[in-house]
């Protein structure tokens, strides 16, 4: 859709699905520029010809600056579930964040500002498939402020803000390493499947992501709205793990322990661990992984958008252990 060469800012360039989009909008023509921390890795935005503006989204002169004759923004950059950090932390990241984002868009009059959300947003929802008028269920800090960042610029859309949200499913794909432990463990012949494996999944493809994102920043039925972006299909996560095994060419994983004595394990450490300051070794949402259905459906992109995902999750877990293979990372 980028028929004229644009300048747009991109934050949190320097992580998976914000540097996959910075180069893809590179490809398409448009002048990029990234807002970055001085002790990011930039070398692969700067081998595109990316624009680097320093800063943090947690200082609005920054951001602010960074904005300056943008025709649009695309605000990936968040904290994810990482140890070690405040909730005031995730506080400024995701929520104080996105209004620095929203208060650069109104000053320089940028044409369209789109937000990342997060599926999370739903946490544990009873009725599958899920779409964007779902119930609101955050489970953690995180997803917390994750939420708190999403309604505070729909509050802003709402007030005449051009702008548009999208929550993406589980990312993964080339460049992605989140995922790469579950790979690791099936390729070892080790990934116990508790309580069976039978919760459904729901992945999103990186380059089907960021043609979502950039139609939410472009599509002029994208103003005001809120998009969940995911590939057309889900399966369980014993389905996922049995297709990576096939296409590593080992053992489908069939240990299924219960889960019960692990959610308990994991409680009885947050419950030691959180006061002392010290971050668990299991998280309750590391088990709630093999419990929790996440399934959803992107039909609202598809019909007003034009949102097409083309890669099926067995092509995507191809290409990512393709990738996974040549990066030596198996």
């Amino acid at each position: 859709m980028s028929k004229n060469k644009k300048r747009v800012l991109v934050t949190g360039a320097t992580g998976f699905t914000g540097g996959a989009l910075a180069k893809k909008l590179v490809e398409q023509g448009n002048h990029v520029v990234a807002l970055v921390r001085r002790t990011g890795n930039t070398s692969a935005l700067e081998d595109l010809g990316v624009a680097l503006a320093y800063g943090d989204i947690t200082d609005r002169a920054a951001v602010i600056n960074a904005a300056e004759n943008c025709d649009i923004i695309y605000h990936i950059a968040a904290v994810y579930r990482t140890a070690g950090h405040p909730d005031s932390y995730y506080e400024g990241v995701n929520t104080t964040g996105v209004q620095y984002v929203v208060d650069a868009a109104l000053e320089h009059g940028v044409s369209r500002t789109v937000h990342c959300s997060t599926i999370g947003v739903h946490g544990d929802v009873e009725q599958l498939p899920s779409n964007e008028e779902s119930p609101f269920n955050p489970g953690d800090i995180y997803q917390t402020t994750k939420l708190e960042g999403e309604e505070l610029f729909a509050r802003a859309m709402a007030a005449g803000l051009s702008g548009a949200i999208f929550r993406p499913g589980a990312i993964y794909g080339p460049g992605d390493t989140r995922l790469l432990k579950m790979f690791k463990q099936v390729k070892r012949g080790f990934f116990p499947l508790f309580g069976g494996g039978k919760n459904l999944y729901h992945l999103s493809y990186i380059d089907d992501l960021t043609d979502g994102i950039i139609l939410c920043g472009e599509h002029p039925s994208a103003l005001g709205e809120r998009f969940i972006l995911c590939s057309n299909e889900y399966g369980t996560l014993k389905e996922l793990t049995s297709m990576i095994a096939k296409e590593l060419g080992v053992k489908a994983p069939n240990f299924a322990p219960p889960v019960g004595p692990l959610m308990i394990a994991a409680k009885l450490c947050e419950a030691i661990c959180k006061p002392l300051g010290i971050d668990p070794p299991l998280h309750t949402r590391r088990v709630e992984f093999f419990v929790k259905s996440r399934a959803f459906d992107n039909t609202k992109a598809r019909e007003l958008i034009g949102f097409e995902p083309k890669i099926n999750t067995q092509e995507g877990v191809k290409r990512t252990i393709k990738w996974y293979q040549e990066n030596d990372l198996l």
